[in-house]
């Protein structure tokens, strides 16, 4: 009798207990502890089927187990869906807070030393800003030019204002190779010292070191094919891409 009261305890029990809120699981483990004290207790003092009652045990234990694993799932899918939203969230303010950027810049593209000079686009939250190679440098030269050096200046007032965004400066040259008599190995190495070169000027005037890269890059990535002058011009550049810089929490 004592059986059968304690099969139709636990199916009540079980019935009751489908809420998947997480409010139920400190009462349901209660419960099922009290059960197996109580199954402990009549087992001290009567003699009981020791097959049903190792059956019923194993069936309480796998119901606990089984619960308990649903609420850790339900918990860690809670907390992926949360950093995940975490994440779309903060993606959303960079972008926002980027395209503000992105409005000043075409107020600098107005700036004397960059006017009409200066292209500028804003793609998956970062700001590009480029500036032709045969501006900045003599042709076949890594060292800024005079109006390369007032080109780079006009851009400092610019990187000072804002101080949360890293300065990523791309070299890049045609696919023209450099003449026999040239000290300069490749394409590689012009747009790599052409690049630091830059990264060097933006320092000497107070641009902090932490917030620049250089990299180069010859002729890889072209804007349009090396098919023409116009075209090999147009691939000869610098680039200053924008990021911003991700503060702590």
């Amino acid at each position: 009798m004592d059986d059968e009261l304690l099969k139709g305890s636990l199916i009540a029990d079980e019935a009751d207990d489908d809420e998947d809120s997480n409010e139920w699981i400190t009462t349901f483990a209660d419960m099922s502890m009290l059960l197996l004290v109580f199954f402990i207790l009549l087992y001290s003092m009567s003699e009981i089927d020791a097959k049903k009652f190792d059956m019923t045990f194993q069936s309480v234990t796998k119901a606990i187990h089984g619960k308990m694993d649903k609420v850790a799932t339900s918990r860690t899918e809670r907390e992926e869906a949360g950093a995940i939203l975490n994440q779309v969230m903060t993606r959303r303010q960079i972008i926002k807070a980027q395209r503000k950027v992105f409005e000043d810049v075409k107020y600098l593209q107005t700036t004397k030393g960059v006017e009409g000079i200066m292209s500028a686009k804003f793609e998956d939250g970062k700001v590009t800003i480029k500036l032709p190679s045969d501006v900045l440098f003599d042709p076949g030269q890594v060292e800024l030019n005079e109006r390369g050096e007032a080109a780079v200046r006009a851009l400092k007032d610019f990187f000072l204002k804002h101080p949360d965004q890293y300065i990523n400066i791309k070299g890049y040259t045609d696919n023209s190779q450099p003449g026999k008599g040239s000290r300069l190995k490749d394409n590689w190495e012009i747009s790599s010292l052409r690049a630091v070169n830059v990264l060097r000027y933006l320092m000497k005037m107070g641009i902090k070191p932490n917030r620049l890269t250089a990299t180069g890059l010859g002729e890889m990535d072209p804007l349009v094919p090396n098919n023409s002058p116009a075209n090999r011009q147009r691939n000869r550049r610098v680039e200053f891409v924008l990021d911003k810089i991700m503060t702590g929490p």
